[in-house]
């Protein structure tokens, strides 16, 4: 069965599809957020997890350096939760310290354009969350 990752952020949430055997993660898209109904984000993350038959959905969760859990990470407790609403299935929340910065560094490395990167960074980062997350469940 796959696995999604998500990296949820404030206007976007970054989501990555793993293969059928969970061996890796592959970037699947990035979903603009709809401010003025966060319902309709659920819905779609819903129809894609179905459509994919998703068993196990791996939520970012920003930690603080020190392992404490600030704004942002009650953020995406609270999604997870909202999100259990709409599509019932495992949900894992996985610290994503640093994630982003990963993903940035990486992109930077391949020569990618800020503009680019920009349009991306979101989805890298839930590639980055959901390999990690298939890398220590393998092991």
């Amino acid at each position: 069965m796959r696995a999604l990752g998500l990296d949820v952020g404030t206007k976007t949430v970054g989501i990555a599809l793993s293969d059928e055997l969970g061996w890796t993660a592959q970037g699947l898209e990035t979903l603009r957020r709809n401010e003025e109904d966060p319902d309709d984000d659920m819905q779609k993350i819903a129809a894609i997890a179905k459509e994919h038959k998703v068993g196990t959905i791996v939520i970012g969760l920003p930690k603080n350096m020190n392992g404490s859990i600030g704004p942002s990470g009650e953020r995406s407790q609270e999604f997870a939760e909202s999100l259990k609403k709409h599509y019932d299935c495992e949900m894992v929340m996985w610290d994503e310290r640093l994630t982003t910065v990963a993903a940035e560094r990486m992109l930077v490395s391949a020569d990618v354009s800020r503009k680019k990167r920009k349009k991306v960074i979101d989805k890298m980062a839930a590639v980055m969350i959901l390999q990690g997350y298939l890398d220590r469940k393998s092991m």
